[in-house]
């Protein structure tokens, strides 16, 4: 049984169909457990507003306090809508981390530190789940249904979970490839710029390479696996 199916019925609403393909299967489970735009804008924002505060005062605590309100406004907006605050919540403990550590050595480039070890640690994860067969983006697909793994029983859907984890991992090894280098020789503007090109519009165009796969394959369901 899926968690669509425990969700209360709200009157007048029309009844969700059940998805026919495994992209519309993916796609459905991807939107909750990542909380669709809004999770995602909501998990980049501070860690964004801290960038752009950096690259124009060079101040940790002030681009601290930009990050931090940035926070308290999505921590408004949700509680207000009484949705959930998990979203919000993600996008502070990388910056948080980085301006903890910029404040004990001194060093502006370990500003950037946290989130260049980040990116290498999910590479070297997404790439050894691939190799296993275990693809990390099937797990956020499992995570919001009761059976966590039933997604392991459909080829097509572990297929797919496989290419978008490539995708992901893509975007890792780009911003590892690029940032560790510059980090190493400390090119404090020039990492601090990568950062901002690197973030966002990488994100952008990821989203937009997995709409693409999501929207138009038509791959079926196997009835047998009952994923």
């Amino acid at each position: 049984m899926s968690a669509d199916a425990d969700r209360p019925a709200v009157a007048g609403a029309v009844p969700e169909t059940a998805p026919t393909t495994v992209e519309e299967l993916v796609r459905r489970r991807l939107s909750v457990a990542l909380g669709g735009w809004r999770g995602l804008l909501d998990s980049a924002a501070p860690a964004l507003a801290f960038l752009v505060t950096w690259l124009l005062t060079t101040d940790v605590l002030t681009s601290v306090g930009a990050s931090v309100a940035v926070l308290l406004v999505a921590l408004v907006a949700r509680l207000a809508r009484r949705e959930t605050v998990q979203h919000a919540l993600g996008g502070i403990l990388t910056t948080a981390v980085a301006a903890f550590i910029a404040s004990r050595t001194g060093r502006a480039e370990d500003v950037f530190l946290p989130g260049i070890l980040l990116n290498c640690a999910l590479a070297v994860v997404f790439a050894l789940s691939m190799v296993l067969r275990w693809p990390v983006v099937g797990f956020l697909v499992g995570a919001v249904t009761e059976d966590p793994t039933a997604w392991r029983r459909d080829r097509g859907i572990v297929s797919l979970c496989q290419k978008l984890t490539a995708l992901l991992l893509a975007g890792y090894v780009v911003r590892a490839g690029v940032q560790l280098p510059l980090y190493l020789s400390g090119e404090t503007t020039a990492l601090a710029v990568s950062k901002l090109v690197l973030g966002w519009p990488l994100l952008v165009a990821g989203v937009a390479v997995a709409s693409l796969l999501l929207l138009k394959g038509r791959t079926p369901l196997d009835p047998r696996a009952g994923a």
